[in-house]
């Protein structure tokens, strides 16, 4: 009882209030009918209140996202499941989930009765523009009175995620060289192409099948020998992304950061469409990826990195350099100074391919930048880049990634601005 008279509502309490200012009014004046209606206001809310405090509902809850991975701007469909586990029907129930603001507004919906082991389904839509991995839930449900009197709230503690991913933008196809970096402990096609003597034998280890055991090598060595594991060459390679605050124009979904991000999604599920098996790299280190298939782990990563406050890309620089084995390097980068683009120049070597994605953060600024410094700046960056057998790619505000991407197969030409023309070569 107790219970249900904290659970009055404000018309519930109005009309306690009334009824009572009544009694006083009837005992005060000797007036018998307004003694009669006094009593009968505030018995409604005290009735109300009981009804509802020994309501003994049980209700389960399910509730189901699809998809539970979207993209922004995109819209997914959250299912809720309510089944009365009782005998007795329910009354009027009010039903709220919990969302954050971002995905939209919070979805109530009545339902007028619920008979006993029936079930009700809800549907309803939610949408973010913005990426992040949001809490869908608790679910709560009120149950209340025919004339709104009282309300008790019930609770459930079972939540959802709902994952929005960068917006992905398929790409061209670009042929990319380098990327191809060895595995295993031989070539496939060496080992296929050679006899049973000419394979390197190594020394039995424990849990070796006994089928691979070399008994030509065991009787010179003296000691159970085992063929080599012949294994397939992998793919590899890196995606550095530049998360600076001070290297990013812009707010919203449309700064150059949330377009940095975007880029590094597409390029990164374009390369591992193909098979290419990529790290993530920011210039806060290595980002660890889960296990998913077709890049997924990099979407998940990439829907909740956000802006750090960093100088300079030292650290995703000695992140990439201590990786090694990468046959492919692509930066997308914000604002870029000379040093920082030597220090990113010296990572391509060799057969390593080298794809500067870099942002022109200028084209972001409210007014056009006109300052002859930052102009020179970005300059000279993609200059170094180029002249080092980086392949430049500039992104400006407005630009598709897959409107540029094909300038990732073109040699390092790049003309200075004094009109020379700087070329590396081409891995």
């Amino acid at each position: 009882m107790i219970a249900g008279l904290r659970a009055l509502t404000s018309r519930g309490r109005s009309f306690l209030a009334s009824g009572v200012a009544a009694l006083l009014c009837a005992v005060a004046l000797g007036e018998h009918d307004l003694l009669r209606v006094s009593i009968l206001i505030i018995a409604l809310p005290l009735l109300a209140a009981m009804v509802v405090a020994r309501t003994r509902y049980r209700l389960s809850c399910a509730r189901r996202l699809y998809p539970g991975r979207v993209a922004v701007g995109t819209d997914s469909t959250v299912t809720l499941r309510l089944e009365n586990v009782t005998r007795l029907p329910t009354g009027l129930l009010l039903v709220e989930d919990t969302v954050p603001y971002a995905v939209g507004t919070r979805p109530r919906f009545v339902l007028d009765r619920v008979e006993s082991r029936g079930v009700r389904e809800i549907d309803y839509k939610v949408r973010s523009d913005l990426r992040g991995r949001f809490p869908i839930g608790p679910l709560s449900v009120r149950i209340a009175d025919p004339f709104g009197l009282v309300e008790l709230t019930r609770a459930f503690a079972a939540t959802d995620t709902l994952m929005v991913v960068p917006e992905v933008v398929p790409l061209p196809q670009v042929r990319l060289s380098g990327e191809w970096t060895g595995g295993g402990d031989s070539r496939t096609a060496s080992v296929a192409a050679a006899g049973d003597d000419d394979v390197g034998p190594r020394e039995y280890r424990q849990g070796d099948d006994l089928r691979r055991v070399h008994w030509r090598s065991t009787a010179r060595y003296g000691e159970l020998m085992v063929r080599r594991e012949e294994q397939q060459w992998q793919s590899r390679g890196a995606l550095l992304l530049d998360t600076r605050r001070h290297a990013h124009r812009g707010e919203g979904p449309r700064s150059s950061f949330e377009v940095a991000v975007s880029a590094a999604a597409s390029i990164g599920v374009h390369l591992a469409r193909d098979g290419l098996g990529l790290r993530l790299v920011t210039d806060q280190g290595a980002q660890p990826l889960a296990d998913a298939g077709a890049g997924q782990g990099l979407l998940d990563a990439l829907a909740v990195v956000r802006q750090s406050t960093a100088r300079s890309l030292e650290s995703g620089v000695s992140a990439l350099r201590q990786g090694g084995g990468d046959g492919l390097i692509v930066a997308v980068l914000g604002d870029l100074d000379a040093e920082e683009a030597r220090a990113l120049a010296r990572l391509r070597h060799g057969g390593v391919t080298g794809v500067a994605v870099m942002l022109d953060v200028r084209s972001w600024q409210q007014t056009p930048a006109h300052h002859t410094e930052e102009n020179e700046a970005y300059e000279l960056a993609r200059a170094v880049l180029a002249g080092s057998g980086w392949r430049v790619v500039r992104l400006p505000a407005g630009t598709s990634p897959a409107a540029v991407w094909q300038e990732a197969a073109q040699n390092s030409r790049f003309a200075g601005a004094d009109g020379t023309i700087t070329s590396g070569d081409a891995a």
